[in-house]
């Protein structure tokens, strides 16, 4: 179960800054690059790597549902979906 969480690993790079951050944080959570890990580890009959393409992927999945996005580089709460978090009030 707590494999599902490895791929928020890709927040560290926000302790350099946003554009590091919003870089890594987004190789750990683009979907095509988990599909390429795991076509990569059918290709190399590895096991390892086919599972670490199956969390990547449905961690991704799961932070689109809850509408997590891809990060900018104006920081983190600012995704491709839109902005993390309230809205004001108009």
């Amino acid at each position: 179960m707590a494999l599902i969480l490895t791929p928020d690993i890709g927040m560290l790079g926000y302790l350099i800054n946003k554009e590091v951050g919003a870089i890594t944080y987004n190789l750990f959570h683009h979907k095509a690059v988990a599909l390429l890990l795991y076509v990569w580890g059918i290709y190399q009959t590895s096991e390892a790597l086919q599972l670490a393409g199956v969390i990547l992927f449905s961690h991704a999945s799961m932070d689109r549902m809850m509408g997590y996005g891809l990060k900018t580089f104006k920081g983190f709460k600012f995704t491709h979906l839109g902005a993390i978090g309230q809205q004001p009030l108009t």
